[in-house]
């Protein structure tokens, strides 16, 4: 699908995902909307990148902002991005995904991780969804921890995950929902 024109003091919030796939490579997948909460979606963008580094602990942006970098290319006027994992690892700072996505694309970006990381004491809990009672960890890197995960909390969909997030994965893993 191809994304709709964004108008001119407007911008698009962009939910982004990535599935590693058995040949080498990866699909990253990215769901665009005209506002922070999912409510009204524009677009899917898919792209699909022929190999990508290894995994390496405490590196794992140098095997995700490629694919990225992919499906985000050409896209003007993001005003914030979310991703599937953590903004930073520790309260000290230490980069992860979002941190790293944050000063490559220069917008602010929303980690949103489904199990807790060890040293991650600063992610926000978040409890969404009726029968739900397994927080997501929020972080967050160009805005404020809790700002993100009141957004998170007002994200469309009445799952754990939200709809946006949901649908990223699906797309990326080539499931549409």
């Amino acid at each position: 699908m191809r994304p709709a024109p964004v108008q001119p003091g407007g911008g698009v919030f962009v939910a982004a995902d990535v599935h590693y796939l058995p040949s080498g490579g990866a699909r990253a997948a990215a769901v665009l909307a005209a506002d922070a909460a999912f409510g009204r979606l524009l677009a899917d963008r898919i792209a699909d990148v022929a190999s990508v580094r290894p995994y390496q602990p405490g590196q794992f942006y140098l095997r995700e902002l490629p694919p990225l970098h992919a499906v985000l290319d050409g896209l003007e006027a993001i005003r914030l991005l979310i991703v599937d994992g953590y903004a930073d690892l520790d309260p000290g700072g230490r980069p992860g995904l979002g941190a790293h996505a944050h000063a490559e694309f220069g917008v602010p970006v929303i980690g949103v991780a489904k199990t807790s990381f060890r040293t991650a004491t600063h992610a926000v809990p978040v409890v969404r969804g009726e029968r739900s009672s397994r927080p997501l960890y929020v972080t967050a890197a160009g805005m404020p921890r809790q700002d993100a995960a009141d957004l998170v909390r007002r994200m469309a969909g009445r799952h754990r995950l939200p709809d946006a997030l949901r649908r990223a994965d699906a797309l990326a893993r080539h499931r549409a929902t």
